[in-house]
């Protein structure tokens, strides 16, 4: 492996890009440091810190990935905004118990096998999502949906559809052919009109 301590990291990225394999390794061996720390700085309900240091790890190979000397921003900054991210998105996706129904759960595919299940399972439970709140939640949605639509301007509903998609401010930007500063702006419109 060739000395590339001696480069920075942009020019790593433009020699990665040229076709120099081997950078990529040393780039996620030179910031799994930080990408353990930030980890460490969270908490994933169900999971544990190797599940962050993964994501972690994922969120700095998109910023080699996808790091853009042009817009004038440091690779090392780009790449704490990466792994950041990422591993928030994560923590903030379990949080939203979204799949809980599948991680709580048991298989209704019974088989006439004995001790199928093992021997502390005397009965089968399944879990069953609260009726009341299953309505309760839909009804929030619907109100949330409407107010969306009576409130926001077209602009900030193209905005909240590619936010809620996962697109990034600068993703965004460039989708609707706009600023970043005005896309930041308008996801505060839509958060002071939308509370």
């Amino acid at each position: 492996m060739a000395d590339y301590g001696k480069y920075g990291d942009e020019e790593l990225i433009e020699m990665l890009r040229e076709g120099d394999e081997d950078i990529m390794d040393y780039l996620l061996e030179k910031y799994k440091l930080l990408v353990r720390k930030k980890a460490n700085a969270m908490y994933l309900m169900g999971g544990d810190t190797d599940d962050l240091i993964q994501e972690g790890m994922i969120g700095l190979y998109k910023a080699i990935r996808d790091y853009d000397k042009s817009k004038e921003a440091a690779f090392s900054t780009f790449a704490q905004l990466c792994i950041s991210r990422q591993i928030y998105n994560v923590v903030e996706a379990a949080g939203r118990k979204k799949n809980s129904p599948l991680n709580n759960s048991l298989s209704l595919d019974i088989r006439d096998e004995p001790g199928a299940f093992g021997n502390e399972f005397e009965s089968l439970v399944i879990h069953m999502a609260n009726p009341e709140s299953v309505y309760i939640d839909r009804e929030n949605v619907e109100r949330l949906e409407e107010k969306i639509e009576k409130t926001l301007s077209s602009y900030e509903k193209k905005v909240i559809g590619l936010y809620l998609n996962g697109y990034t401010y600068t993703q965004i930007a460039e989708i609707l052919e706009k600023e970043p500063k005005s896309v930041d702006n308008a996801l505060q419109r839509i958060k002071a009109k939308l509370v």
